[in-house]
């Protein structure tokens, strides 16, 4: 089973392509305009296993909400798309992190019922130039789209970077258990026969 994904999305803002493959091995090739958010994605990809290739170009000379935005559609997007019917997958995932002095935690339901919770508060608002309210967007974004429940919480923390870097390797971990393939089950993990 190849569970794979190739999304593009065009809008008069920005152009996002994102290549997936589930079963991968951390292999990523991120090129969305804004360091901090490669950096980010490159650890989703790193972190969850998942061979990932993003190339996204955006008005970011305005800000970079749109091509952060657009990227969370776009994979949410992906990830939906090679999960397919999602027949035999773990299906729930929860993942702590911890990243010097920071302690994040994510939880994971791919329900096919978008739904997202976001428990943090970031001590300042930027990262270099990032500024770190996208945090949030992204991941809206991505649960949306990916149809899932997803919720982050902020444990404890001081650093942006660490805390944002860790909600990001948490968020992988979790959707690294919860797209895997349970061998012991030939079916939809839902007593009611789909999700």
């Amino acid at each position: 089973m190849n569970r794979i994904a190739k999304i593009k999305r065009e809008t008069s803002e920005v152009k996002v392509s994102v290549d997936l493959n589930i079963d991968g091995t951390g292999n990523y090739s991120i090129d969305t305009g804004i360091p901090f958010f490669n950096h980010m994605l490159e650890q989703l990809s790193k972190h969850g296993y998942f061979d990932l290739k993003i190339k996204a170009v955006g008005d970011t000379e305005i800000d970079f909400h749109h091509t952060v935005e657009d990227v969370g559609i776009t994979l949410g997007q992906a990830f939906d798309e090679a999960l397919g019917d999602k027949k035999s997958i773990r299906r729930y995932a929860s993942s702590y992190i911890p990243f010097d002095e920071t302690l994040s935690f994510s939880a994971i339901d791919l329900s096919n019922r978008p739904f997202f919770v976001f428990n943090v508060e970031l001590p300042s608002s930027k990262v270099g130039e990032f500024d770190v309210e996208l945090t949030k967007e992204f991941f809206q974004s991505f649960a949306n789209n990916i149809k899932a429940n997803v919720h982050i919480e902020l444990k404890y923390g001081e650093n942006n970077h660490h805390i944002i870097e860790s909600i990001f390797k948490s968020v992988a971990k979790s959707l690294d258990f919860a797209t895997q393939i349970d061998l012991r089950s030939d079916s939809v993990p839902s007593t009611k026969g789909n999700l």
